[in-house]
């Protein structure tokens, strides 16, 4: 299935490669991909959700175009109330993989539609992760693969650290980086023909 030729334009809001491939499944190409420049630090005290939610529309917001749909998301994971950062070395991605291990968390991944006229709708995935309990030497084999490079919580589900999950309940696309359940139906109610 295809996106029908009077759909309107839409716009990714993300360099993430792994966005495009997801949304693609829907039958939609976006007509541009333009990442947004913004500063993600989570403000004090700022709780996963709305940390979550926040950052996909200041996404949205950020992308300047005319007429076009704007389609833009963010995924956190968090372990209780704390954000897990994007991991940038493997000191910071082996306490990641320390934290996780054996445990559950949430990964939230919000996604922001921004209308042509300016208007912005949201929608929120939660799902839960829990990774068995981690060897050292699971963690290492990990850690010297080199996916957690750039990673929320220093993993990525759809390579290697699938095999280290024990349980996963929610949206399996959200925990890669795009909810498909809500992103169809934010564009659904925006008029795009997906089925």
């Amino acid at each position: 299935m295809t996106a029908s030729i009077t759909d309107p334009a839409l716009v990714l809001g993300s360099a993430s490669p792994r966005r495009r491939e997801l949304i693609a499944r829907l039958g939609i190409e976006p007509s541009a991909v333009c990442p947004a420049d913004i500063d993600e630090t989570p403000r004090n005290a700022e709780l996963p959700r709305v940390y979550a939610v926040r950052m996909a529309r200041e996404k949205a917001e950020a992308v300047a175009t005319e007429g076009q749909f704007i389609l833009a998301g963010d995924t956190v994971v968090a372990a209780g109330r704390r954000i897990l950062p994007k991991t940038e070395n493997e000191v910071s991605a082996r306490a990641c993989l320390k934290l996780l291990s054996g445990r559950r968390h949430r990964v939230l991944s919000a996604i922001a539609l921004k209308y042509p006229d300016g208007k912005i709708c949201e929608k929120l995935s939660e799902t839960i992760v829990r990774f068995k309990r981690l060897s050292a030497s699971e963690m290492d084999a990990y850690i010297a693969g080199g996916e957690w490079q750039g990673k929320a919580g220093g993993y990525a589900i759809q390579g290697s650290a699938e095999g280290l999950i024990a349980s996963i309940h929610g949206s399996h696309s959200g925990v890669v980086g795009l909810p498909l359940f809500e992103t169809r139906a934010l564009l659904k109610s925006a008029g795009f023909s997906l089925g």
